[in-house]
């Protein structure tokens, strides 16, 4: 995966980082002064780490893939919080994506196709039923995904049902730039066993997409969509270089394999942007 140019998928399990408070302010010194104020709103120190381990990949990787020196490095957002390089000429459409939730932050990267990526946490509700958990989100799954979730068995394997689907839904919503409004009922996922994974977006099937779901431990998911640029939201197609995608480009993307993510620590990612 890593020879492949433009293509990476980049994890970091935040418990195992903890930073004394010097040490975290080294690491947030290493961004942009602009960037720090978005670490610095959150309370909890778990949040603060999240948030920082993610704008530290997003630096990183564009340093690493594009060689740009970090100084020089531009990550815009659009309205919606979709995080974008001005002015990226090395691919035709190297965009990136991040994701955070229970121990894990993660990136993914594409030179050409849309990327979107979405980790879950698979944490039991507290104080209500898988049942009564399940039921708040009812109204964003079809009536085909309730039923496939519902019946998956024990209240263990009907959660984690619930957050595959879940999760496939947020890494297309990411992908494609929309924010929190874009209706996730529209959208509906069939799969066999998981694999060879397709969506279906108002009632059509489209070809234009590929997803995969992985198991990172016990108690994460993590999922990745790739897609064609057309479907990016006009304020994200903005941002990227052109939405022409032949289909041999598009088909050799959604072809070729998806491999496990690398495991980074804090330290590497650090000394990768002294």
């Amino acid at each position: 995966m890593e020879e492949e140019a433009g293509v990476r998928r980049w994890i970091v399990d935040i418990t195992r980082w903890r930073p004394s408070p010097d040490q975290f302010d080294a690491a947030a010194a290493l961004l942009p002064s602009h960037e720090r104020p978005a670490i610095a709103r959150f309370v909890k120190e778990d949040d603060r780490k999240r948030a920082l381990v993610s704008r530290l990949l997003q630096y990183s990787l564009v340093h690493h893939v594009l060689r740009i020196p970090l100084h020089q490095i531009n990550i815009c957002r659009t309205p919606e919080g979709k995080p974008y390089l001005k002015d990226c000429s090395a691919f035709p459409n190297f965009n990136f994506n991040t994701s955070h939730q229970g121990d894990y932050v993660g990136i993914a990267s594409e030179p050409i196709c849309l990327v979107g990526l979405d980790i879950v946490s698979i944490s039991k509700p507290q104080g209500e039923t898988t049942t009564e958990f399940i039921s708040n989100f009812s109204s964003y799954l079809t009536d085909h995904e309730w039923n496939c979730i519902v019946r998956a068995g024990t209240s263990c394997e009907v959660l984690t049902e619930f957050y595959r689907y879940w999760c496939l839904k947020e890494a297309f919503v990411k992908a494609m730039g929309a924010g929190v409004g874009f209706g996730l009922h529209r959208l509906e996922f069939h799969h066999e066993h998981w694999t060879d994974i397709s969506i279906h977006i108002d009632g059509e099937v489209t070809k234009k997409w590929g997803f995969w779901l992985f198991k990172l431990d016990e108690m994460h998911l993590a999922s990745i969509a790739k897609g064609h640029p057309e479907d990016a939201v006009s304020s994200y197609k903005k941002a990227l270089s052109t939405v022409s995608v032949t289909e041999e480009q598009l088909h050799s993307t959604l072809e070729s394999p998806e491999e496990a993510f690398t495991l980074w620590t804090v330290e590497q990612l650090t000394e990768s942007m002294e």
